[in-house]
């Protein structure tokens, strides 16, 4: 909502939502007030500013449904049963983070029913300051085993997440009983690291496939330009996983040794697992982002298109981004599956753009595929090779036997580039024609 009227393109006639939002956006100026006078009476003739249960009707809001915040918890990731408010505080019978959301109402009202405060009591008690200072002082007893919350999604997928469980196992070195690490959705290896350094900004997952972890920059840097966040830590993780082995092996596309990307002995990739996380920032670096391109081009559901017409295009828009020249490239990293049709649409797509003497490479044999992670790691390893003094670069692990049914790229596995790098280009291609390529460079 903000956003909207701050940029003066309001899309939205009418928001549900909660009444302190409703109360807070209207403080701020962000609602328009509502005329009372105009609304129409009760059909018994009762005036409408009269006809709504207490606080459902403000200068900006109307209330249109009742509901209830309530204590939940995972019988599977605690031992016991909570009854009380004052065991949902009791953090040694009932170890783990707690999740509250990021308002006053409810929580206050629950710490004073936990400090021996009858219900019918509370807001006699709330009413006055010492109740309000007796209440702070009892949220302030969880304040270490907090996570707040802010939208309604968020509460079940905290237990999901399985942070009461990883609480546990710190306390007691082992988990749970019934606690089964692979009951983990998308979402909560973000969410874990938000919880973990105590942010307060916006946390998503990008999942893209093999192209979430470069994506998931490019996402950053989006934020940190439209001024959304200060900060943000961005990066890809992915862990081994039979379904995602026994799925590649079904395409026929796995190799049972390292893999050999732009060999004419290659048949596959191997699949690895890894992270790579950044801090990004506006504020000046020794490597910076300089530019990003993306592109899909929809040519199949796992197949890359053949003269790497998507891959040629998320090349030249990081370039046009990054406003420089394809010879201003000092080196590459490729992709680099080592697949018979990635390797042979990324090696025609590199060489259209950038001749046959770039210098690139190919990690993966060092890394194996990390899927998620890959695009990720690899701008890590650009990275790491724009602040060396040596002019070294990352090596390309291979038998050395270049497939002739290839274009020519004579620096395939240089080890040294012929002046210290200034820019490095990584690329990263998913499934479904799903393409990024980040130009980092040293400042």
């Amino acid at each position: 909502i903000r956003t909207q009227v701050e940029a003066g393109n309001v899309q939205w006639d009418i928001v549900d939502t909660t009444p302190q939002d409703a109360l807070r956006g209207c403080d701020e100026g962000l609602l328009e007030e509502l005329d009372h006078s105009q609304w129409l009476p009760a059909p018994d003739g009762t005036p409408a500013t009269e006809d709504f249960v207490e606080g459902a009707l403000s200068d900006c809001y109307v209330g249109n449904i009742s509901w209830a915040t309530v204590p939940a918890y995972d019988k599977t990731k605690i031992n016991g049963t909570p009854t009380t408010m004052a065991d949902f505080w009791d953090d040694e019978k009932y170890p783990g983070r707690r999740g509250l959301r990021k308002v006053p109402r409810v929580n206050l009202e629950w710490a004073l029913m936990a400090d021996g405060v009858s219900n019918d009591k509370i807001y006699e008690v709330l009413g006055t300051k010492e109740g309000q200072d007796r209440a702070f002082a009892k949220l302030s007893e969880l304040k270490d085993h907090i996570v707040w919350w802010e939208a309604g999604a968020q509460p079940p997928q905290l237990l999901a997440d399985g942070e009461v469980a990883m609480e546990f196992h710190i306390g007691h070195g082992k988990f749970p009983e019934n606690f089964n690490y692979r009951i983990q959705e998308i979402f909560s290896p973000s969410r874990y690291v938000s919880n973990w350094f105590n942010l307060k900004g916006p946390v998503f997952s990008v999942s893209s496939a093999c192209t979430s972890g470069a994506k998931a920059l490019a996402s950053a840097a989006r934020l940190l330009r439209l001024g959304v966040c200060d900060a943000v830590i961005a990066g890809g993780v992915d862990t081994l996983c039979n379904l995602t082995i026994d799925g590649f092996s079904s395409l026929s596309v796995t190799t049972d040794g390292i893999c050999n990307p732009f060999s004419i002995n290659r048949k596959g990739i191997n699949i690895g697992e890894g992270a790579a996380l950044f801090l990004m920032t506006r504020e000046p670096s020794k490597v910076r982002l300089y530019g990003i391109g993306e592109s899909s081009d929809a040519y199949h559901i796992s197949s890359p298109h053949p003269e790497g017409e998507g891959a040629e295009k998320a090349m030249r828009l990081a370039l046009k981004q990054a406003n420089i020249d394809p010879a201003k490239i000092d080196y590459l990293n490729f992709h680099g599956t080592g697949t018979k049709q990635n390797d042979k649409m990324e090696a025609l797509a590199v060489q259209r753009i950038f001749g046959e003497e770039i210098a690139c490479s190919s990690t993966k044999p060092l890394t194996g595929h990390t899927l998620a992670a890959a695009g990720a790691i690899e701008a890590l390893f650009c990275w790491l090779a724009l602040q060396r003094n040596d002019s070294k670069l990352p090596p390309h692990l291979w038998d050395g036997r270049q497939d002739p049914d290839l274009p020519r790229l004579v620096n395939i596995g240089a080890r040294k580039s012929k002046i210290r790098p200034k820019f490095c280009m990584s690329n990263s291609f998913a499934f479904g024609g799903n393409n990024i390529s980040l130009i980092l460079g040293a400042e």
